[in-house]
């Protein structure tokens, strides 16, 4: 959980305040061992058809466990886990957060904190019950977020630190004597002051928030114990800047968790963290928990790096690491860098403003990596886990630091879209990691009435930007003081109104259904981290931040829409030991081209370090493309220059240019026709603009793609249509076939129609409605067993998979492979149609007569409804009879009604095969034929072959469908949920039966 958006400004305000790269690679050094000495991760064995039916505990979603702190029981927290296990998860991540008790009074920091031995008594449950279920179990590095200890107090050198400015003006020649300026914002009371200067104010310098400074001005004016007297010379206004080092007395969010109360640590040094790991040394490894953890195959985690502070985030050895670092004093550059309510105050002329704050910030994200990350990285090895983190919030290079962590995660609340996702997965893949955890769900005021529709239509996307990994938000613990029916939630009440996200868990009605579910997600994150992955260009990404919505010119918006894919990489990120050029390919991920911009935080600026720039020059004559977008002529290195550095630069820049593998241009438009200049395309190609999303992961010979009909940027208009079009997926191995790989059934079946292009690949049909995803794998044929069975096959069924004759084209409906491997012609009405073979012929089928749909629109329905109980929850059974389906409100004994509802129909069948297409639900749906429990329904479009299970005669269908608890919470607790709106809950339809005929062709 987060604060959304905090540091993310439109472009503008983006340009002047965000800093951008300096010279050299200064991290490199750290960050080799992510990659030399990441901890060896379970191998990803080859997917077989019945691996990915039923795929392993490692790949499942996993939830965020919110616990009251210590008010656990052991008891519970097994339960709990066996909940978990059951529904199909693979982990949990433990965490203190209780943000909807507001009455703290009714907590116990002292006996019952986060770090208490009863704390530890239910950390070592859920380790002991998770091993013998096969979970994972991760911790939270702290309490709530962020990561603080109960051992410091705001002015401990380990804890958080700010540095505060205060000013008083000084008009030419007058004297000043008195007191240091105070602080301009209030703040821990304790304080040092560090410097006081003079600056001359400069109005051409001005904008129209920032006070203009003339910077040859400034200089160093003597204290005498807390009062200063100072002249300022004739000419011009004079400010006196005073600057105050002082804690920031941050807490962990919505405390107290601990006793006594714990504090924010410094995330820039290294006292901060190892306060951290001295905390959980002596307080939180017990003997058992240490055991535990090594057999958890676990993780500590930190939350996004929320430091909150109305002045500048500080750490006391800043000034001697940024001239050990940069090459020169910070103290000159201070007025520029310090902040205001998180606003800067002061600025020099506009180029020297933002190439200071640029090495400031550049400083602050390498110590932020080295001190924290990379240290909390080793020690967790050293416990035999991983680091997990969401490495942003703050103004640093969060590519960076994604190739440091074990796992990086992002987060769909504060995400603006799959650029976002694609800055960490590019740091992921180029360093070579596996794993891009998301934090999926946390909606404002979702709380009981978030469908898992939405969940699924917003993740869709996300894991075509590279996410393998899904951590839902949340699982809330069953109880807490003073928590109302129906339970515990960490984040509702919310400000005493429906809160964030969801509590799910067994108080949920959709729960019922929770196995379709997670074995969807466990499935695409399976094939999500086979191989390896497959990306057409990586953008280089001068300014390291996400969570910002800043995208990649013309690839985000036109190179996506037509089957380009896309990652961002830093500088940093150029020198690893993975980022070599094989074959004209770069890294693992094997971009094809590298494309080079402005700085897009910075007004489109083409800065450069020294340092990339011969990284470029390197491997563009090892034979990698290069794109420059822009005017390079007149290249800056990104911060304040030495002199001579602007003049190599543009050297190194002109050497680049002359390359055979390097082309220029001035405009986005010109992109395209650049890449196509060096032979560049991409992997997969259609020929009209799309919303189809995908991602390429190459595992030996076999290509999986994963399809998504998604948009790029949420909460867009229009919304997203259905798409249906021809698809062009290149392909490894020249006699790869297709197979279709279905999340939600487990089935894998080898596609039927498709045309083989030779080189270019395989070109097949793809029908997506909004949301839905399909998986296609392609491979030598028999990999998968034969087209109808969802096992491997013998070699028997390798040979005859390896002989058959596909579809090529039809003006049928469908073409599939029957299970004795014939081809079958399948249409909605009757006549004659063509279909033309792989082997040349062309065949005619002849489908006889297809009886109309049929709209089913008689049902008993029989409502189990959860509401309060004196014991929990408590189910009241409605039964009722339907003439036409209708919402649950529009039924009076429903109106308010949550539960689980079934819906059956009785009708007399002629024994053809046909679809089940249930039209509109709410939420989640089972469905049952003649007592036969069907396979998982595609929640995002809920149609079902149902082939020949309708028998001649009398036929039984059901329909299970569970909703979410805000009906019924509407009236039950209407102080905190009243002002919720009455959800369409149900089968809402229409719902009908469309019969289909089926031939063999020819």
């Amino acid at each position: 959980m987060n604060d959304p958006t905090r540091h993310d400004l439109p472009p503008a305000e983006l340009s002047r305040t965000f800093p951008l790269t300096r010279r050299g690679f200064l991290s490199l050094g750290v960050l080799a061992p992510a990659v030399l000495g990441a901890l060896p991760g379970p191998a990803s064995p080859a997917v077989s058809a019945g691996r990915f039916a039923r795929p392993p505990a490692g790949v499942r979603p996993m939830v965020r466990w919110w616990w009251p702190d210590g008010h656990v029981d052991p008891a519970e927290i097994r339960r709990e886990v066996n909940q978990l296990a059951d529904a199909g998860f693979g982990g949990a991540e433990i965490a203190a957060v209780h943000h909807s008790i507001r009455d703290k009074s009714l907590l116990d920091p002292a006996g019952h904190g986060w770090g208490s031995p009863v704390w530890n008594a239910g950390v070592e449950a859920a380790l002991d019950q998770a091993a013998r279920r096969g979970l994972s179990i991760d911790l939270t590095i702290g309490p709530s977020w962020p990561a603080a200890v109960p051992t410091i107090t705001p002015g401990h050198p380990a804890a958080a630190k700010e540095l505060a400015h205060g000013s008083v003006a000084v008009a030419a020649g007058a004297r000043y004597a008195g007191p240091v300026p105070p602080p301009a914002v209030d703040g821990e009371p304790v304080r040092e002051l560090l410097l006081v200067q003079a600056a001359r104010i400069e109005p051409a310098h001005s904008t129209r928030d920032e006070t203009g400074l003339d910077p040859s001005s400034v200089t160093t004016v003597p204290v005498n114990g807390d009062n200063l007297t100072w002249t300022a010379p004739a000419e011009g206004e004079w400010l006196l800047i005073s600057y105050w080092q002082r804690g920031t007395g941050q807490r962990p969010e919505s405390g107290p968790h601990t006793a006594p109360e714990s504090y924010v640590v410094d995330h820039f040094s290294r006292a901060g963290t190892q306060a951290v790991i001295d905390y959980w040394t002596s307080e939180l490894l017990t003997p058992a928990v240490r055991g535990l953890l090594r057999r958890s195959g676990g993780a500590l985690f930190e939350d996004s790096i929320e430091i909150e502070s109305d002045a500048l985030p500080w750490t006391p050895d800043l000034p001697a690491e940024f001239e050990r670092r940069r090459g020169y004093a910070l103290a000159p550059y201070l007025p520029v860098v310090v902040l205001a309510d998180e606003d800067p105050v002061f600025a020099y002329d506009a180029v020297l403003t933002r190439h200071a704050r640029k090495d400031f910030w550049d400083t602050v994200s390498e110590l932020l990596n080295e001190h924290h990350f990379i240290r909390l990285r080793d020690w967790a090895r050293s416990l035999g886990l991983r680091l997990r983190a969401q490495p942003y919030g703050l103004r640093t290079d969060a590519i960076e630091a994604a190739a440091i962590l074990d796992v990086p995660e992002g987060e769909s609340l504060g995400f603006k879209n799959l650029d976002d996702y694609r800055c960490l997965a590019g740091g992921r893949d180029l360093a070579g990691g596996e794993v891009l955890s998301c934090e999926a769900g946390a909606y404002q005021g979702g709380a009981y009435t978030t469908t898992w529709r939405k969940l699924l239509l917003t993740m869709g996307g996300a894991y075509a930007a590279g996410l393998n990994q899904t951590v839902l938000h949340g699982f809330s613990y069953a109880s807490a003081p003073g928590a109302a029916w129906p339970g515990f939630a960490a984040f509702t009440p919310y400000d005493g109104k429906a809160g964030y996200a969801e509590s799910w868990g067994p108080r949920q009605p959709t729960w019922t259904h929770i196995h379709d579910v997670s074995r969807y997600f466990a499935r695409i994150h399976l094939i999500m981290r086979q191989g390896v992955p497959r990306v057409d260009v990586a953008v280089l990404r001068q300014t390291g931040y996400t969570k910002t919505g800043i995208g990649a010119s013309w690839f985000t918006a036109s190179g996506v829409p037509t089957g380009w894919t896309h990652q961002f990489v830093s500088g940093p990120l150029l020198g690893l030991p993975t980022a070599r050029v094989r074959d004209g390919r770069l890294g693992g991920p094997a971009y094809k081209a590298l494309l080079v911009e402005g700085d897009r935080f910075y007004a489109g600026e083409c800065t450069m370090t020294l340092a990339t720039a011969r990284r470029l020059l390197e491997l563009a004559r090892a034979g990698l493309p290069v794109v420059l977008l822009g005017d390079w002529s007149a290249a800056s290195v990104p911060g304040v220059p030495r002199d001579g550095d602007d003049e190599r630069l543009r050297a190194l820049v002109s050497s680049l240019t002359s390359e055979p593998t390097v082309r220029t241009v001035a405009a986005q438009t010109d992109v395209p026709a650049a890449l196509a200049s060096l032979g560049v395309r991409p992997d997969v190609r259609y020929a009209t603009p799309s919303t189809l999303l995908t991602l390429r992961r190459v595992d030996g010979d076999v290509d999986y793609y994963y399809l998504c009909n998604g948009r790029h940027q949420e909460n867009v208009k229009p919304p997203v249509a259905p798409i249906d079009h021809e698809v062009t997926l290149a392909r490894t191995d020249r006699d790869g076939v297709p197979y279709l790989l279905d999340p939600w059934t487990g089935r894998v079946t080898r596609v039927a129609l498709y045309a083989d292009d030779g080189q270019e690949g395989v070109r097949l049909r793809v029908a997506l409605r909004p949301g839905q995803a399909r998986i296609v794998a392609i491979a030598r044929p028999g990999l998968f067993g034969t087209p109808a069975s969802p096992g491997p096959s013998g070699p028997s069924g390798a040979r005859a998979a390896g002989a058959r004759t596909h579809a090529t084209s039809t003006d049928a409906d469908q073409v599939t492979f029957s299970p004795a491997g014939r081809l079958l012609v399948r249409a909605a009405r009757p006549g004659t149609y063509t279909t033309t073979l792989s082997d040349g012929r062309t065949v005619t089928t002849v489908i006889g007569p297809v009886a109309a749909p049929v709209e089913l629109t008689s049902w008993w329905l029989r409502v189990e409804s959860w509401g309060p109980g004196p014991a929990g929850t408590a189910k009241t059974v409605h039964t009722v009879q339907l003439d036409r389906l209708v919402p649950w409100p529009e039924i009076p004994e429903l109106a308010d009604a949550s539960g689980v509802g079934t819906y059956t129909a009785r009708l007399d069948w002629d024994g053809s095969p046909a679809y089940l297409e249930l039209g509109e639900v709410t939420d989640t749906c089972r469905v049952t034929v003649n007592g036969r429990r069907l396979d998982p329904v595609d929640q995002l479009h809920p149609v079902i072959d149902l082939g020949s299970r309708l028998r001649r005669g009398s036929n039984t269908v059901e329909v299970e469908v569970a909703t979410p608890l805000g009906n019924r919470l509407r009236v039950a607790d209407p102080e905190v949920y009243g002002g919720l709106t009455r959800q369409p809950y149900g089968l809402l339809g229409p719902a009908r039966l469309v019969p289909y005929g089926e031939a063999a062709a020819g």
